[in-house]
């Protein structure tokens, strides 16, 4: 295991004049660059062979460019000193930690991480003390887990992995335990899903109401806890069936939906209601301090679904940048802050700007 120590250590002997951000190029790069270059610091940017165009066409965002066979490759001692050498501060987001997995992260990669990469594991459902334990710890509703599929008694959503898309879901809904058998059944014989998978598949109960991705942002240096705003999902190819085609036709048709992520729109919430936002993400991260020393360091989001009682349930969390570029021109809750509207790349930047600034810099990386 990688400790506080040695990466202290390494950042003590950065040229503080000369941080670089580095990302990985995938989920939200742009994002994360972007708001680096806001801040005037120098940006790189780790790209798969085949899979650098856009990074290449928004020449602005990327200083320089890390070009490799696979993501995976970074480990690569060699690439890993380089990174060292230009004084690079890594940015997690769900790429990262799928492409070079955990315990890669928290054991053999070398290079300083902005945030706590120990966390990271725990937003992964299969982990002891994961996302729900925290969520429980926090004092925050979560939807009912059903262990067994026979234990289904209500609407549930059953979340399992893709047969061929590693880094995707295929969400369904069901109704009881022989509905899931149903379509699980289904989805096997497409291909969709394997029959493992399905047995090791999460089952939520299916909460009926709004949903709001809540972002905050947790600062080591000031201490407090941010709410950065808000964003919500487009997905193929639930959006934009349900809306553009009458419910018979949708029953007609007997289309599997998928739910597979494709890009995101902006929302706000009712002021009312903001009091019990910035509660939860309080109760959050004081919760994960007490269980992942040294805690919530930068961004995470608590996506949650907002009841006809206007109570909050959190059905996922995302311990790492959780992508949402449209949050950088759109969210009036930093604009109440800093005067002016900011993304989550930006904050990063601001945060590690002050870091060094305060000759603080092992504080706000791990």
């Amino acid at each position: 295991m990688i400790t506080a120590q040695q990466i202290a250590s390494i950042v003590s002997q950065y040229n503080s004049k000369e941080v670089t951000i580095g990302t990985i190029g995938s989920h939200s790069a742009l994002e994360i660059m972007d708001g680096a270059k806001d801040e005037k610091m120098k940006t790189i940017c780790i790209c798969q062979k085949g899979r650098d165009l856009p990074y290449r066409r928004f020449s602005r965002l990327a200083d320089s460019i890390m070009v490799l066979d696979k993501f995976s490759d970074v480990m690569n001692r060699e690439n890993q000193e380089k990174l060292r050498e230009i004084n690079t501060i890594i940015v997690a987001h769900r790429s990262f930690t799928a492409y070079l997995g955990y315990d890669n992260i928290e054991n053999n990669l070398k290079v300083p991480i902005f945030g706590n990469r120990m966390l990271l594991r725990a937003e992964e459902r299969s982990t002891p003390r994961n996302q729900y334990y925290l969520l429980e710890k926090a004092g925050i509703r979560h939807p009912k887990i059903y262990r067994k599929s026979s234990d289904i008694d209500g609407p549930a959503i059953v979340k399992v992995q893709e047969a061929k898309r590693k880094l995707e879901r295929a969400f369904f809904l069901v109704s009881s335990y022989e509905d899931f058998r149903k379509k699980a059944d289904a989805k096997v014989k497409q291909g969709l899903v394997l029959k493992r998978d399905v047995e090791s598949a999460v089952i939520e109960e299916y909460v009926i109401g709004t949903y709001f991705n809540l972002n905050f942002f947790y600062s080591p240096l000031s201490g407090e806890v941010e709410f950065l705003g808000i964003e919500r999902r487009l997905q193929t190819n639930l959006h934009d069936f349900t809306t553009s085609m009458p419910a018979r036709q949708q029953m007609e048709l007997d289309l599997q939906i998928q739910n597979i992520e494709v890009g995101h729109t902006p929302a706000s919430i009712r002021e009312s209601l903001l009091e019990k936002v910035f509660e939860m993400g309080d109760r959050f991260a004081h919760a994960v301090k007490k269980e992942y020393p040294p805690g919530i360091i930068g961004p995470i989001s608590l996506q949650s679904i907002v009841t006809v009682d206007l109570d909050f349930v959190v059905y996922d969390v995302s311990l790492r940048v959780p992508g949402n570029p449209i949050m950088a021109t759109t969210s009036p809750y930093t604009k109440y802050y800093y005067g002016q509207t900011i993304g989550v790349g930006r904050r990063i930047a601001m945060e590690v700007k002050k870091a060094v600034e305060e000759k603080r810099l092992a504080e706000v990386v791990t």
